[in-house]
């Protein structure tokens, strides 16, 4: 009988589960077709800059490049929802001040994302973009096609959109228990070499991208230490005002 009760509950949370995840694909679609509809709008201005114009080798290039473009706008506003979903899955789980905390996080995590993208955007890729620049000047004559601009644009941005939501996914962590700070302090070797592993994966094959990537990256393994520790301090106090804090 308590075999089957449990195998009930799987099935329970697995339905639920499914239920988030489809509720989170429909948004999804649903920003990338509204996305879609103002993406030539959205190209013009992200080339408002570049001093030739682009070139396609083909009539499916453009189309690629107008998805690409259009789903990372449905990723970006999607992520709220996301989030959402995934805090009534765990809610059950979790105690009142825990299912504050974590609701907090949610538009945290959407601005992180976007000052992630923008800081791709604005600082790593014109820095990359010009150092290439350099080192074909007066040696090669400069074409770029739209799927390999848009391509190498993405992977200078998309990754920080991503890996700047690091110190939310963490103090979220810590809040419900399952990190604290002395587990990421003795982890910090292993976690280095993973991001830096991760920087040189999702960045194009030269050192100056690795480089940029990886330096913010082990920044914000540190920020995040520092917030959990701020965290784990203020919930040792309110749980266990006789032990001492974590220093």
């Amino acid at each position: 009988m308590r075999e089957v009760d449990e195998e009930l509950e799987v099935t329970e949370h697995l339905e639920e589960l499914r239920k988030r995840i489809i509720w989170t694909l429909v948004v999804f679609i649903l920003f990338l077709v509204g996305s879609f509809v103002f993406v030539e709008e959205i190209y013009e201005w992200l080339i408002r800059e570049l001093d030739q114009k682009l070139v396609i080798l083909g009539p499916s290039d453009i189309l690629w490049v107008y998805f690409m473009i259009s789903g990372i706008c449905a990723i970006a506003m999607t992520i709220p929802f996301a989030a959402f979903q995934i805090y009534r899955y765990i809610k059950p789980a979790l105690n009142l001040k825990e299912q504050k905390a974590t609701l907090s996080y949610i538009p945290v995590l959407f601005l992180l994302f976007l000052v992630g993208i923008s800081f791709g955007y604005f600082i790593v890729f014109p820095m990359v973009l010009s150092f290439m620049e350099g080192l074909s000047a007066n040696h090669f004559q400069e074409m770029y096609t739209t799927e390999k601009y848009f391509r190498f644009m993405m992977q200078m941005t998309l990754p920080f959109g991503l890996l700047f939501e690091l110190p939310v996914v963490i103090l979220f962590l810590t809040t419900i228990g399952i990190l604290n700070p002395t587990h990421l302090i003795k982890a910090r070797k292993v976690a280095y070499f993973v991001l830096v592993v991760v920087a040189v994966s999702v960045t194009p094959p030269d050192f100056i991208s690795d480089f940029l990537v990886t330096i913010p990256l082990l920044l914000l393994y540190e920020i995040s230490i520092s917030l959990a520790k701020m965290v784990y301090k203020k919930k040792q106090k309110k749980e266990r005002p006789d032990l001492k804090s974590v220093s």
